[in-house]
């Protein structure tokens, strides 16, 4: 009876042995599943959040490249600050930029039918463009100036009333031009160095423009000067279909980040000479 004992206790050994065994195998493989899964969340949660565009695995901008530093032409490439800021973007949302050189009347009327995600194009948040398109979160500062020739009587903005002002169509200033002085007092171009070159002929008294693009028009067009009063001081943002949360927040979340790390900024620096 003792070694009939004995055999069963030796049997029920074996087996509390093996199942400890199993269990110690299970626990081992747990952590190893875990650390996997928690690996896939954290890629997962890297990755650029897929963002519906009007192309996919594109980011369509819209522009009017006629607007140094920020859009202009490059022999066939286009370039400047809103077109890197715009790649950078594009980049940091897994998507390739294409832009889209178009009218600027005709940029927020592109995005409000969906034939493009973004406009960028120097272009300031006013309570009026709000109504169709919704903005992202500033980018950059900047005034619109007026620009004489070198013997003009016009001094300041009190000196334009009754003049001839030459604007880019569907500008602030254009806006703030025709709010200010009336429409007859208003001469529009399609470009602003149509307007430039028709100050430098004297069939306009002044030209009302974004203050860098004006820095570069006088540069290349002798016999004009910038005055020392500002017209008004703005800031630009990025245009987005109004209601698109979705792109608006990924847009705001990537140009946060630019910003943060200093990108946005040495972008700007590569255009334009802080002295």
């Amino acid at each position: 009876m003792k070694k009939g004992i004995s055999i069963l206790l030796a049997a029920a050994m074996l087996a509390m042995t093996a199942c400890g065994g199993s269990s110690a195998t299970a626990t081992t493989a747990a952590p190893a599943a875990t650390t996997a899964a928690a690996a896939e969340t954290k890629a997962a949660e890297a990755a650029p959040a897929a963002v519906k565009t009007v192309q996919e695995g594109k980011l369509v901008m819209c522009t009017n490249a006629e607007f140094p530093p920020y859009e202009y032409h490059d022999n066939n490439t286009i370039v400047g600050i809103d077109a890197d800021i715009c790649a950078a973007i594009a980049e940091k949302m897994g998507l390739e930029l294409e832009i889209e050189d178009i009218a600027f009347d005709s940029i927020i009327p592109e995005i409000s039918s969906g034939k493009a995600d973004i406009g960028a194009a120097g272009m300031t948040v006013t309570e009026d463009r709000k109504q169709n398109v919704d903005f992202s979160e500033t980018y950059a500062k900047a005034s619109q100036v007026i620009i004489v020739t070198e013997n003009s009587e016009v001094k300041g903005f009190d000196d334009l009333k009754g003049k001839k002002v030459g604007v880019q169509t569907g500008t602030t200033g254009d806006i703030y031009v025709t709010g200010d002085l009336g429409d007859e007092c208003v001469e529009r171009y399609a470009k602003g160095m149509e307007a430039v070159q028709a100050l430098s002929q004297t069939k306009i008294d002044a030209v009302v423009i974004d203050g860098e693009p004006a820095k570069k028009y006088i540069s290349e067009v002798p016999g004009l000067k910038i005055l020392d009063e500002s017209y008004t001081d703005e800031e630009y943002a990025i245009a987005i279909r109004k209601g698109n949360t979705e792109l608006l927040d990924a847009v705001n979340k990537a140009i946060g980040e630019l910003k943060a790390d200093g990108t946005l900024d040495a972008i700007v620096a590569k255009y334009i000479n802080a002295d």
